[in-house]
C-alpha cells in the first residue's frame, strides 16, 4: 500500500489479444466504465492488469475482474451492459454471481439465433422454478426480464412438445369508459395493451411464423377477460402485468388451469393502475398461496434490471423520491 493509502493489486490474465479486446471492449469502453463505477485505476500490460485505489474498492474490482476475465477467456462477448451488471450484482453482495455459468445455460434462442440465457442469479432461479413448478409468480420492477424469459420458456416447452399451445394474457384496465369512445372492435381497442407480448413473441419467432401460429390459435394473445369460463389444458399460460388484476380476476385466472398445463404470473406490485382502495390480485395471491406445494415465487430487485443501465438509475431515483 502506498503512503497515500492507495492499494495496488496485480491480476494475471491471458496474454491473448482477443481476450484483452473482449475484456476492455471497443475503444476501451469497458475499462472506462469499470474505473468510473468502481473508483479505481486500471493498467494493462501483457498478461497483467494492475488495479489501484482505496483498499475496499480494489477488493471489489478484483471480484468483478475475476468474473469478467473468465467470460472473456471463454471466448464469449462482453458488452458494456454485462460489465455494468457485474458491478451492480457484486456491489449488492450477491454471492451467487457467476457470469460464465449463467451464459452457459440458454433457455432458447431468438429468431436470428442469438442465445437467450439468464443474466442474473435471480433470472437463473426463475428459469429453474419454471422447470420444476406448474405455477410461478415473478414479482419485481420493470426491465428484469420477467415477461421475456417467461415467453422464452413457453416457446422452449412448445418446441419440445410439452404443451400444445401458448396463451398470453394481460388485464386491460383501460377497457372501460375511456376505451369505449375509441373506434373499432374490442380487440382493436385492447391491442395496445397486448403489444409488449407481441414484441417478445416476434423476437423469438419470425413475424410470418408467429402470424401463422396466432391465426391457427396455437398462440393466443388476449385480454384477461377472454379467459373467463374456459379450461386451459395442455397449455403454457402467461399472465403479464398481473398487478392490475383484482382479487376476483386473479382467482378466475388461476382456476382456469387445466390438465398438463403450466402458468406464469408476472407483475410489479408497486406499479398498479387499479382504483385507489382496490387490492391488487397479485399481492393477494402471493400472500395467501405462500408455501403451497407446486407454486414458486421469484422476487426480482433493481439489481436484476437488464435493460439500458440508465433504467436502474431511474428506478432508484423514483424510489428515493417516493421515500422522501
Amino acid at each position: 500500500m502506498a503512503s497515500d493509502g492507495t492499494h495496488h493489486v496485480v491480476i494475471s490474465v491471458s496474454e491473448s489479444p482477443e481476450v484483452a479486446a473482449a475484456l476492455w471492449g471497443p475503444q476501451d469502453m469497458n475499462r472506462r466504465l469499470l474505473e468510473r463505477r468502481l473508483g479505481v485505476r486500471l493498467g494493462a500490460r501483457g498478461g497483467q492488469v494492475t488495479v489501484s485505489g482505496p483498499p475496499d474498492r480494489v477488493r471489489l474490482a478484483e471480484r468483478v475482474l475475476d468474473q469478467l476475465v473468465r467470460v472473456a477467456e471463454s471466448g464469449k462477448p462482453l458488452f458494456v451492459e454485462d460489465v455494468d451488471r457485474a458491478v451492480r450484482l457484486l456491489q449488492a453482495g450477491d454471492t451467487r454471481v457467476d457470469l460464465d455459468d449463467l451464459s452457459a445455460h440458454p433457455v432458447g434462442a431468438t429468431h436470428d439465433r442469438r442465445p437467450i440465457a439468464p443474466k442474473t442469479p435471480n433470472q437463473q432461479a426463475y428459469l429453474e422454478a419454471i422447470e420444476k413448478h406448474d405455477l410461478v409468480f415473478a414479482v419485481g420492477p420493470a426491465g428484469t426480464g420477467k415477461t421475456y424469459l417467461a415467453m422464452a420458456a413457453a416457446m422452449a416447452a412448445f418446441k419440445r412438445r410439452e404443451v400444445k399451445r401458448i396463451i398470453l394474457a394481460r388485464p386491460a384496465v383501460e377497457a372501460g369508459e375511456r376505451l369505449g369512445f375509441l373506434p373499432g372492435t374490442l380487440i382493436e381497442k385492447v391491442n395496445p395493451y397486448l403489444r409488449p407480448l407481441y414484441d417478445a413473441l416476434y423476437d423469438m419467432v419470425d413475424i410470418d411464423r408467429a402470424t401463422r401460429l396466432v391465426e391457427s390459435g396455437t398462440i393466443e394473445v388476449a385480454p384477461l377477460a377472454f379467459m373467463r369460463g374456459r379450461t386451459l389444458n395442455h397449455s403454457f399460460v402467461i399472465l403479464d402485468e398481473a398487478q392490475n388484476t383484482t382479487r376476483d380476476q386473479m382467482k378466475m385466472f388461476l382456476t382456469r388451469l387445466g390438465q398438463h398445463s403450466r402458468a406464469i404470473v408476472t407483475g410489479d406490485v408497486t406499479q398498479t393502475d387499479l382504483p385507489e382502495g382496490v387490492e391488487s390480485g397479485l399481492s393477494h395471491a402471493v400472500r395467501i398461496l405462500e408455501g403451497v406445494k407446486g407454486i414458486a415465487r421469484i422476487q426480482f430487485t433493481k439489481t436484476d434490471i437488464v435493460r439500458h443501465p440508465l433504467v436502474q438509475a431511474i428506478v432508484e431515483a423514483y424510489e428515493e423520491d417516493e421515500g422522501a
